[in-house]
């Protein structure tokens, strides 16, 4: 079977599957293997579940005409995506980046549906199965996509580009991101920056931040470049308040000198101009944008701003690494008011640089006066005097339970494996 004709079944079952507990009926089943699963054992199940088709890539004893077996189910799953994707004769707007991508992403997306039928990314599915899967929950009546791209090693976002094939692509910034798998910082520039050269060679067009010089220098000779930026560019913005919710005025390529959001933190300003940025771009009139970024509210531990009794909470748990830590840490700082704790958990996938990056974090940490500084995770272990350390967040959260803090500010950040947000449960 080719894939023009598993395209055609799934033009009548367009409901995509990768999990058999997800099932309903008239679905297709790709049955996908990872380390500790095969998804070829279900294939029978899948049907006894109500799925119309499944996808394998195992020969199955017996006939059934509803069992589909391809070389490879990945890249069958790939492929029927991007002969998707080539239907579409709309913008499609791709969004990566070392921090701020899914925020970036859901901003740029409620500014964009402010005037356009626009689909993006669900959730974090910015993989090599959740990119193929966004693009086939497109409907026809798609003016405009955002997709974003995730990545921990060189040639990924490559690998991406071949079947969303972006029209328009965004890299947030290239910080100390997945360091281990990248090899390093110039192997996190090189990945992210593949993003940029599909769009040089395909005559795509890039949305820049002028702030940061590896941006411009990554993007040389893309022909279409828009910027952004705090200075010297297309549309420039700046920081009204963040002492609470950032408050942003955009300065120059759009007539909005208040955008009051509900983001926490100065380091949020990027994220808020690339939505002007692209939104302006497109067409959105100035105050439909105030009123989509002035309405987008954080959810999922990522910068969201909690009053709990009378502490007032930043849970910034979604991720880490030590660009985006610092900067929290930095920006919590340099908030109004005092009584401040600290709850950090460790930073995954640094590989060899683990040791080195943490203790950096923890000289910035000493930079500042804090109430109490909590570090939880195995990369704390050699602590100054006066921190406390714990080997995970449920240790964490025992001794904050027995803490009672009252009129306190109370930063808690950390990588997803961390789980930080347990502090709070």
């Amino acid at each position: 079977m080719q894939i023009e004709d598993l395209y055609k079944i799934y033009l009548e079952y367009p409901g995509i599957q990768t999990d058999t507990r997800k099932i309903k009926p008239g679905d297709i089943f790709f049955a996908l293997k990872g380390p500790n699963f095969n998804g070829n054992d279900y294939l029978q199940k899948a049907l006894e579940l109500g799925a119309a088709y499944c996808v394998g890539d195992e020969p199955q004893s017996g006939i059934n005409d509803r069992i589909l077996i391809f070389d490879d189910s990945l890249e069958t799953l790939q492929q029927l995506a991007k002969y998707h994707r080539q239907q579409f004769k709309i913008p499609f707007i791709a969004i990566t980046g070392s921090n701020g991508k899914t925020t970036t992403k859901e901003l740029v997306h409620e500014v964009l549906s402010a005037k356009y039928k626009c689909y993006t990314t669900e959730g974090n599915l910015n993989n090599h199965i959740g990119i193929p899967l966004t693009i086939l929950k497109i409907k026809p009546d798609a003016e405009i996509a955002v997709i974003e791209m995730g990545a921990n090693h060189q040639k990924e976002i490559e690998g991406y580009c071949r079947y969303a094939l972006p029209t328009h692509g965004n890299i947030t910034n290239i910080g100390k991101a997945h360091l281990e798998g990248f090899g390093g910082e110039e192997g996190v520039k090189k990945g992210k920056g593949e993003l940029l050269v599909y769009l040089r060679q395909n005559g795509g067009t890039a949305f820049i931040n002028n702030d940061y010089a590896v941006l411009i220098e990554l993007s040389a000779g893309i022909s279409d470049i828009i910027t952004y930026g705090t200075s010297a560019a297309d549309y420039i913005g700046e920081i009204r308040q963040d002492s609470g919710l950032l408050e942003v005025a955009i300065t120059k390529g759009a007539d909005l000198p208040s955008i009051k959001t509900q983001l926490v933190g100065g380091y949020n300003l990027p994220n808020v101009l690339t939505a002007v940025c692209i939104g302006k771009t497109f067409g959105v009139p100035d105050e439909h944008i105030r009123t989509a970024l002035e309405q987008y509210v954080p959810s999922n531990s990522r910068s969201q701003l909690l009053q709990k009794g009378t502490n007032r909470i930043i849970l910034d748990a979604y991720n880490a690494n030590p660009t985006s830590m610092k900067a929290a840490i930095e920006n919590f700082a340099k908030m109004e008011g005092g009584n401040k704790v600290l709850v950090l958990g460790g930073m995954m996938e640094l590989g060899d640089a683990s040791e080195k990056e943490h203790a950096q974090i923890v000289e910035t940490i000493a930079k500042y006066h804090w109430t109490k500084v909590v570090l939880a995770g195995k990369d704390y272990q050699q602590l100054p005097a006066g921190y406390l350390h714990f080997n995970n967040s449920a240790e964490a959260a025992e001794w904050y339970k027995t803490q009672h803090f009252e009129h306190a500010q109370i930063l808690v950040k950390g990588s997803r494996s961390m789980q930080m947000e347990k502090i709070l449960e």
